[in-house]
């Protein structure tokens, strides 16, 4: 089984937008918190909106004049999400997991044997043995941040962004069958199983907290999928 933490990535791009940035001010359901390196054409292009649209709705004068922890109103854009593939992400901290609030309840994403990943200072993801073309479910529901294969070592992988704290990640997917932008419920087929990017079939999952690795075994219920 392929193991693609240790390499030198632009890996979970999408971990490091959605890491916390030093407040403690909830983000609402269509808000987004600005985190350091964020551009306003970038935000726009992750939420399906124009620079425009952005500037609109958050009585902006100047598209340069974002600043690290500010909260836009970035519901409701019309134009078409920017493919991953034109987006290249900075690559994610690494460490082992950290406290985080019980305040998210999943379900398990795939039904197979569950064996936790590489060394606790890397991931403290899940391998999930299933079979192949078995159905990925989302853990629980959320907005569609990344879906594609552009990150080497993980295969066809999406990113859930659950709300201002929590996503999770499922990678070696066969198919991806939802889009970046989706709305997806807890539960809802979003995938199915497959070997991308791994030599075994499996589903990889993981699941972070301000961008930061979580132990997904504390969070997934003791009876279910294992």
């Amino acid at each position: 089984m392929i193991r693609p933490y240790g390499r030198s990535l632009a890996v979970l791009g999408m971990v490091m937008l959605l890491a916390s940035c030093g407040t403690t001010k909830p983000v609402g359901q269509g808000q987004y918190r600005v985190v350091r390196g964020d551009t306003l054409t970038q935000i726009a292009r992750q939420h399906g909106q124009t620079v425009d649209s952005l500037m609109r709705s958050n009585n902006l004068k100047d598209s340069n004049s974002i600043r690290v922890g500010q909260i836009l109103n970035v519901e409701g854009g019309t134009a078409a999400a920017t493919p991953s593939s034109t987006y290249t992400p900075p690559a994610p901290t690494k460490g082992p997991s950290i406290a985080a609030p019980r305040s998210i309840d999943l379900v398990w994403p795939a039904e197979g044997k569950a064996s936790r990943g590489t060394s606790a200072t890397t991931t403290q993801g899940v391998y999930i043995a299933a079979a192949k073309g078995a159905p990925v479910k989302a853990a629980a529901s959320g907005k569609v941040m990344y879906s594609g294969n552009g990150l080497r070592g993980y295969g066809n992988m999406l990113i859930v962004n659950h709300d201002a704290q929590f996503l999770s990640v499922y990678a070696h997917n066969d198919a991806l069958l939802v889009k970046e932008g989706a709305q997806v419920k807890q539960g809802q087929t979003i995938a199915t199983v497959g070997d991308t990017g791994s030599n075994a079939v499996n589903l990889y999952f993981e699941l972070r907290y301000g961008g930061k690795p979580v132990d997904a075994l504390r969070y997934l219920p003791k009876t279910s999928g294992r």
